[in-house]
C-alpha cells in the first residue's frame, strides 16, 4: 500500500489510479470491512486522526478532484465521508522529499516525460503536500522507515 503524501498533481495517470485504488482499500480497512492490511504502517497517520474515516474521505476527495481535473471518471459515491474541510495531519518535510525521490525513481522507468514535466512545474522545496497534510520540519516519518527497514534508504535518502 502506498498512500502518497505528495499533492496528487505529481502523479502520472497510473500513479493517480493506483492512489485511488489504494485509498479505497485504506477506507475499507478503516471501516473494518477487510481483514487484510489492518496494521499497515501507511495507515498509522489516518488511525491517529480524531476521525480516521473523514481523514481518508478528505484524502480521496482530493484525489477525485485531481482525476476530474484531468478528465477521468472516478466514482465519487465510493467515498464514504467526502469531507472538504478537516483538521490537518502533520507530515515532515523529510518524508515529502523522500516520497518525491521514490516517485521520481518510478517515473524515470515508467514515464520519463511526466517526470520532466513535474520537475518543471513543481519546484517547491519541500514538495507540495496532499491537502490533508501540514508540513513540519523533520526526517522521514517513523512509519516509513519502519516499513522500509529492509530497504537501503541511504542510497536514495534525500
Amino acid at each position: 500500500m502506498r498512500l502518497w503524501s505528495l499533492y496528487p498533481a505529481y502523479l502520472d495517470w497510473k500513479g493517480l489510479g493506483g492512489e485511488w485504488r489504494e485509498g479505497l482499500l485504506a477506507q475499507a480497512v478503516l471501516l473494518g470491512r477487510t481483514k487484510g492490511w489492518r496494521n499497515h504502517p501507511q495507515l498509522e497517520r489516518f488511525k491517529a486522526h480524531e476521525d480516521p474515516v473523514a481523514a481518508i474521505g478528505h484524502y480521496l476527495l482530493k484525489v477525485h478532484e485531481e482525476a476530474t481535473r484531468r478528465g477521468y471518471s472516478y466514482n465519487l459515491s465510493k467515498i464514504v465521508a467526502p469531507v472538504d474541510e478537516i483538521n490537518l495531519i502533520e507530515l515532515t518535510d523529510g518524508q515529502l522529499r523522500y516520497e518525491l525521490w521514490l516517485l521520481s525513481e518510478r517515473l524515470g522507468k515508467r514515464d520519463p516525460e511526466w517526470l520532466k514535466a513535474i520537475r518543471r512545474q513543481h519546484r517547491d522545496d519541500p514538495p507540495t503536500p496532499h491537502p490533508l497534510f501540514k508540513v513540519v520540519e523533520g526526517e522521514i516519518e517513523p512509519w516509513e522507515t519502519g516499513y522500509w527497514n529492509s530497504q537501503d534508504l541511504s542510497r536514495g535518502n534525500p
